[in-house]
């Protein structure tokens, strides 16, 4: 049996905070709010692979409301949910994930996001597909006030 679930998150842009994206740190003026580190990408692919297993989203696991979750790194979040996947069965046979953002330029990085990530779920870094997008400076991201990030997961019961 394959599934397949989508994800979404929004995060605001601001000054003091450190830019996390696919799980590395990337130079930037400014980093994104949230409870944990706030990496709007490995945030919508958790919310991806959670919706695939009908499993609810990364907000009911991983609440912002919980001393355990503040500050964590994302890349444990992702960890941690490829582990709740397999609790019914499933693996992770690929996500497709788009970045929206008007700078910095996250093309550069995407090679070592994919690496970051593949390494965190124990799979081939070409079971990750990342691109990244602007919004030709409209809304908030072409403001520059935050990023986005899509994501679409396929998961396959072993």
């Amino acid at each position: 049996m394959i599934r397949v679930g989508m994800g979404y998150d929004v995060h605001q842009l601001v000054e003091g905070r450190d830019l996390w994206m696919g799980g590395i740190k990337i130079p930037h003026e400014k980093g994104l709010l949230g409870h944990s580190d706030a990496d709007v990408l490995i945030h919508a692919i958790c919310d991806a692979i959670l919706g695939a297993a009908n499993m609810r989203d990364i907000g009911y696991h991983f609440p912002d409301t919980s001393d355990e979750t503040e500050g964590m790194d994302s890349k444990v979040i992702l960890k941690k949910t490829i582990e709740l996947i397999a609790t019914k069965g499933y693996e992770l046979v690929n996500i497709d994930a788009t970045i929206c953002a008007e700078r910095p330029k996250m093309n550069p990085h995407i090679p070592q996001m994919q690496t970051t990530m593949a390494t965190v779920i124990g799979c081939d870094p070409d079971q990750i597909s990342i691109k990244a997008t602007t919004t030709e400076k409209l809304g908030f991201t072409g403001r520059q006030e935050g990023i986005s990030a899509y994501a679409v997961a396929l998961i396959e019961k072993r």
